[in-house]
């Protein structure tokens, strides 16, 4: 973890005064509690080794937390990341007006963190942006000669089409490959990101009994999946030289489909120019090869941008959904490109 770089996602963060964001559930008035925002960004600089920082926000963190990655790049340390909820009614609990989530029964993704005490953070559910793990795991099968590469993979990632999504789930499946996905998942050291309990037909939604509460993801591990995928990145400090890796080739493809990308209105907004108050972000594809996520609740962002002076990871999970967004053309709040926008400003700074 580089403490400069920290400092400044953090003030980052802080200057978008998110605790101010307008909500349609409050009848346009501003949140009672600050935001969940788990940001993460892994900088390379040629000639240097990489810099790398995770900031997190919640209404338990409203002064945000930096967490501690250690010298390699590890794990999340000093910190129990717990499981987003949904209620009898298949709703985001946590994150409905006035929830006490003193009342509400969150667990932690890992079980052997069970009676570690706090700090935690309750990890939003990443909405769409599941669907980059969906793709390793066709990447995993691919390489393992289990199956071509199927037409979905595209409208997936590039339009976030559902269907296309519900067919590589369910070839996942038919392949045996989602138990292998999350195995490997955490062979890589990425233990927060688990696609549990799809099923067999390809559904991954809360009415099949996945979604909210059984699909997780955080911004670090994300960044370092990311980071697996760009091979244009030096090697992973925290992996073992022997490790599984995805075929060359693979990864290529996988960051040529994210460098499509069609939605760019989280961190970055142009897919939004000409929506009255546009905030520019940072910038869109192909320059940011990336996925988004975007429900009623949840926000969420992350790739790969690589300029001819900059080349970054960056990744964010939120709770700032469609309901924050002011125009219904808009997928969030502004304040999320702006952040993008002070991100890149960050990166550049270091070049």
């Amino acid at each position: 973890m580089n403490t400069a770089l920290a400092h400044e996602l953090t003030h980052a963060v802080r200057e978008q005064d998110f605790v101010s964001t307008a909500d349609a559930m409050r009848g346009g008035q501003p949140v009672q509690v600050h935001p969940s925002i788990d940001l993460a960004l892994v900088v390379f600089t040629p000639q240097q080794a990489p810099r790398w920082a995770n900031v997190l926000f919640s209404r338990e963190h409203p002064q945000g937390w930096v967490a501690d990655t250690g010298a390699h790049a590890g794990v999340v340390r000093h910190l129990r990341f717990d499981a987003d909820l949904q209620n009898a009614q298949g709703r985001s609990a946590a994150w409905l007006p006035g929830a006490d989530w003193a009342t509400l029964p969150f667990k932690p993704l890992q079980a052997h963190l069970q009676d570690q005490a706090p700090p935690r953070f309750v990890a939003p559910y990443p909405a769409s942006l599941l669907k980059l793990m969906v793709a390793v795991g066709v990447g995993l099968a691919v390489d393992a000669g289990r199956c071509d590469w199927p037409a979905a993979l595209e409208p997936m990632l590039v339009v976030s089409d559902n269907e296309a999504t519900d067919q590589c789930v369910a070839l996942l499946h038919r392949v045996g490959m989602v138990d292998t996905l999350n195995r490997q998942l955490a062979a890589w050291g990425l233990r927060t990101l688990q696609l549990n309990n799809t099923t067999a037909a390809g559904g991954w939604r809360n009415g099949d009994g996945a979604g909210v509460g059984h699909i997780h993801m955080t911004a670090w591990d994300t960044a370092r999946l990311l980071w697996l995928l760009d091979a244009d990145a030096p090697a992973a400090p925290w992996l073992a030289p022997a490790a599984l890796r995805l075929a060359p080739a693979t990864r290529g493809r996988l960051r040529s489909v994210l460098a499509q990308q069609q939605l760019d209105e989280i961190l970055s907004s142009g897919r939004l120019r000409g929506v009255p108050g546009w905030v520019p972000g940072l910038p869109d594809a192909p320059v940011f090869a990336h996925k988004t996520g975007t429900t009623e609740n949840y926000a969420s962002d992350a790739g790969i941008v690589k300029t001819a002076s900059v080349h970054y990871v960056v990744a964010v999970l939120t709770n700032l959904g469609s309901r924050y967004a002011p125009h219904e053309k808009c997928a969030t709040t502004w304040r999320l490109p702006a952040l993008g926008a002070a991100v890149h400003r960050i990166v550049q700074s270091l070049a």
